[in-house]
């Protein structure tokens, strides 16, 4: 039997039920990725697996360090083959890290190669792959098709012209590809003399000078309906932890115009200004009846030697430790005294706050919407088997596991969508084993496998009215 085979990660007669009745086959709704809509657009052809497998994968990138691969290997100048041997060699070493269970599915589901990855296979894989990708077959969109992705929605920030999202609704493939909103730029005051910069490039593309907090918020309220125009239902904000502090007009706009002159904020103005900007941008969120989403709590770019010289999104991340609890309900409780909350879905990054957002999240709950705030699915470091069977325990004992909106692939990756069979399998074995030792009723077998479908695709569908 091959490693990868149909009971995969299946461990009884209800899991394997749950899986192969229910959520298998399902389509895929990827409302958060950060594929790159221009390669969609242009239907990219990938010159290697060594460009569409270490091209941009930090998770592999991070992996490889660890096993003593220099960086010429990781993000130098070293050729495709030689990336590709030493990413080999990497993985023999990854028993049970998820990047040993995510290659070799993608390897088995993307082109049906069965056979482990390691030195001594590494170049018959290599050739393999590589021959299949030179074909129409394993160009971008295909790939999409080929995983029955019904919706993807990439990351876009305010000032982008969207034109390749107009390109791809004026040649469709038979994927709805959506842009969401994501305006960290937009508060990033810290570093004026790029900010600066960043306002001129968003006053272009809203046609209007910005010389004031004011006109800041006129001009992404602009471009936030040339986003709902453009099918845009979902906004996401990048953030360390939540804002709340008090403030007034007055001094945001005062904080603003100091910015404008290249004054570099403190850490109270800084939190001021973000604790205006969040508010106002749910307000925007709230009014369109879009969906927010709030990944909280990186530590970024912490070796400073690398990050200089090769820049962000490279590897050199962690998990941050703020709190989160106290601001986060300052937060959430003003846009509920507003009646300005929408859809919410929290994402956490360290695992110790897992049930402090699950719990921030149904304390404004208001039974308007099924699962209008909840607990996103495990994220980044957390996006893993023990990091999806904690968060589905966590939803589980503090909420409604069934009204859970279930998996992304968070990637920019076009092969990343095994991710959602990796949580599929997952679900039904955690579910499956509560039927086995008999923690949930077996006559209700049907009813737990139409959850089974709606966390795996329908609820996403509903949620977000795609």
């Amino acid at each position: 039997m091959s490693f990868i085979h149909e009971d995969f990660m299946l461990t009884g007669d209800h899991a394997r039920e749950l899986y192969h009745g229910s959520a298998e086959g399902l389509p895929i709704i990827d409302y958060h990725c950060h594929l790159d809509p221009r390669e969609i657009a242009e239907n990219i052809q990938f010159r290697d697996i060594t460009q569409l497998w270490l091209g941009g994968d930090h998770y592999k990138w991070r992996a490889m360090r660890a096993n003593g691969v220099t960086e010429d290997y990781i993000t130098g100048d070293r050729s495709p083959w030689e990336k590709f041997e030493k990413w080999a060699d990497t993985l023999s070493h990854a028993y049970r890290n998820p990047l040993y269970h995510w290659s070799h599915l993608e390897l088995s589901r993307v082109f049906g190669i069965d056979t482990i990855l390691k030195p001594e296979t590494a170049r018959d894989i290599y050739e393999e792959c590589n021959a299949k990708l030179a074909t129409e077959e394993f160009r971008g969109q295909a790939l999409i098709r080929k995983f029955n992705v019904e919706v993807v929605c990439t990351t876009d920030d305010p000032a982008d012209d969207l034109r390749w999202h107009r390109r791809i609704s004026l040649e469709p493939f038979g994927t709805k590809v959506l842009p969401a909103w994501r305006p960290d730029k937009a508060m990033a005051i810290e570093n004026p003399k790029a900010y600066v910069a960043y306002l001129d490039k968003l006053g272009e593309a809203a046609d209007m000078n910005i010389d004031s907090y004011a006109e800041l918020i006129e001009a992404l309220r602009k471009r936030h309906g040339y986003f709902a125009s453009m099918g845009c239902k979902l906004s996401d904000h990048g953030i360390d932890t939540f804002y709340a502090a008090d403030y007034t007009e007055r001094d945001i706009e005062m904080i603003f115009k100091r910015v404008l002159m290249g004054k570099t904020p403190d850490a109270a103005d800084l939190g001021r200004f973000r604790s205006a900007f969040l508010h106002d941008m749910a307000v925007m969120d709230a009014e369109k009846g879009w969906a927010q989403q709030f990944h909280v709590g990186p530590l970024r770019n912490n070796n400073e030697k690398m990050f200089k010289l090769i820049g962000p999104d490279t590897g050199f991340d962690a998990i941050g430790d703020l709190p989160v609890a106290a601001a986060g309900h300052k937060f959430f409780s003003r846009l509920a005294a507003e009646d300005k909350l929408a859809k919410t879905i929290l994402y956490c990054l360290n695992p110790k706050d897992n049930e402090v957002f699950m719990a921030m999240a149904y304390t404004f709950n208001d039974g308007s919407v099924p699962g209008k705030m909840q607990l996103g699915s495990g994220w980044w470091f957390l996006d893993q088997e023990d990091g999806m069977r904690k968060q589905l325990n966590t939803v589980s004992m503090q909420g409604l596991l069934s009204r859970f909106v279930g998996m992304l692939t968070d990637s920019r990756s076009f092969i990343s969508y095994p991710r959602h069979e990796y949580f599929r399998r997952i679900l039904c074995d955690l579910v499956g084993r509560d039927l086995d030792e008999g923690k949930l009723p077996v006559s209700e077998l049907p009813s737990i496998g139409r959850m089974v479908q709606d966390i795996s695709y329908y609820n996403a569908k509903r949620y977000f009215e795609f």
